[in-house]
């Protein structure tokens, strides 16, 4: 009798361009790093911004990485597995990949300087919840929030993170040497690496352009005197997040303003489940995935909120992976999630992170920032860009960077409108884009 083991084990494997099965490990494993090599830089700098404008220590500093790293996983894991809850899903069951989300950066900086970082917490449990509203209630509420919408709004964004860039290449407004040469020339070297390997390089190398510009960066930044090792000789070797680490507190001007980046988060979220679906899988997302999905993003942030974890979305690289690459299998993408979880649950590594210059940081992040902007000028250039959309797009950015760069201008208001409406550009652009489309008449086809 012939032995049939071989042909038996090859039925029993998936191709990784599956979305189930389980595929050989040595299929899977490179390219699951290749969608951590992707997110992980994208993922622990929000919190290393943060956690230099509330001015946290060392120790604090690494938790907050840390949690950052375990509930990106957790997160993911949950979105692309979706656990049953009687007859409801929790998650899409897509192949997408969950990290700390740059869209609320500057209004985090704003709060936690004013408010504190338990603040930012609070409003994220009201973020989460408003999320899980839109989930419930996505097909009724998606047509406030179409593309030009979400564009401008993500457009926005990547305007206001320019000058936390810019501040980071000079060596954080923080530093003694702020502003210097050497910051500059580091600054600008990391960025040259990763300009070059993006516009030169292939394959995985330009996949890693940041990671390696930012791995050049700290080399040199070594060599000139500007690395301090001490907090990871400091950091433990396990751990993992704990509840109420930082305490939670709850503010009207934070919960309003994040709860409404979230409610516009999670039809932005739409856009990367689309996206997922129709390159990897040629088909447009169901009902059931939209609402399953944007509902675990809501439950998956309150529960992050509690153990540490800034906010976190849909990454828009990994999305652009699967669309590449077609690799749409589940387990290969949960095998990123696993590798991500093991990261952060080691205080070494989180320690690391953070011994990385802020010159090193802005040069690397800069051309990030500059990829959200165009992201939300792609979306924008979706639609027919007539008088009435360009007027929509022109007018909410304006009033948004404008008002939040010349804040004092709302002096004579009372202080809640202030902190509502003149720490973060955000807000206001957000709003007067959704009142503007919905107000402004239609322009008439030819």
């Amino acid at each position: 009798m012939k032995n049939f083991s071989v042909s038996k084990d090859q039925k029993s494997r998936a191709s990784v361009f599956e979305l189930d099965g389980m595929p050989k490990l040595s299929q899977a494993l490179p390219l699951a790093l290749q969608h951590v090599v992707a997110m992980i830089v994208g993922c622990v700098t929000p919190a290393i911004i943060i956690s230099g404008a509330a001015g946290l220590g060392n120790s604090d500093k690494v938790i907050l990485i840390q949690a950052s790293l375990v509930f990106a996983a957790l997160s993911t894991f949950i979105m692309i597995f979706a656990p049953k809850i009687g007859s409801f899903r929790l998650g899409a069951r897509l192949p997408v990949i969950m990290g700390v989300s740059f869209a609320y950066v500057p209004s985090m900086t704003a709060f936690c300087k004013s408010s504190g970082l338990s603040s930012i917490f609070g409003a994220q449990i009201v973020g989460g919840i408003v999320a899980v509203c839109v989930g419930l209630s996505i097909r009724k509420i998606r047509k406030f929030f179409p593309p030009l919408i979400a564009g401008t709004v993500v457009f926005t964004i990547g305007l206001s993170l320019y000058p936390t860039a810019i501040k980071y290449m000079a060596g954080g407004e923080t530093s003694a040497d702020y502003g210097s040469a050497k910051n500059w020339i580091i600054a600008i070297f990391t960025l040259t690496v990763v300009t070059v390997l993006n516009h030169y390089a292939k394959g995985f190398v330009k996949l890693a352009s940041i990671l390696i510009g930012m791995i050049a960066g700290y080399i040199v930044a070594a060599f000139a005197g500007m690395v301090n090792l001490s907090p990871v000789a400091a950091a433990g070797f396990f751990a993992a997040p704990t509840a109420l680490h930082f305490s939670v507190s709850f503010e009207p001007a934070s919960c309003i303003a994040i709860g409404l980046l979230f409610a516009v988060n999670s039809i932005q979220a739409i856009g990367d489940f689309s996206a997922t679906t129709s390159g990897g899988l040629n088909r447009q997302p169901t009902d059931a995935e939209l609402k399953g999905g944007i509902t675990a993003y809501g439950i998956s942030n309150i529960i992050g909120a509690f153990f540490g974890c800034l906010p976190t979305a849909s990454y828009s690289q990994n999305v652009g992976i699967v669309t590449t690459t077609k690799v749409v299998n589940r387990k290969t993408l949960g095998l990123s999630a696993l590798i991500i979880l093991i990261a952060g649950i080691f205080p070494k590594f989180s320690a690391l992170l953070i011994t990385i210059p802020y010159c090193v940081l802005g040069g690397a992040t800069v051309s990030v920032f500059a990829s959200i902007a165009m992201t939300g000028m792609k979306l924008v250039m979706s639609e027919k860009m007539g008088f009435r959309n360009s007027s929509i797009v022109g007018l909410s950015a304006a009033l948004g960077m404008g008002i939040s760069e010349a804040s004092s201008s709302l002096s004579q208001f009372p202080g809640w409108v202030t902190t509502i409406f003149g720490t973060s550009p955000v807000v206001i652009a957000t709003l007067v884009a959704v009142f503007l489309n919905i107000t402004l008449p239609k322009e008439q086809e030819p």
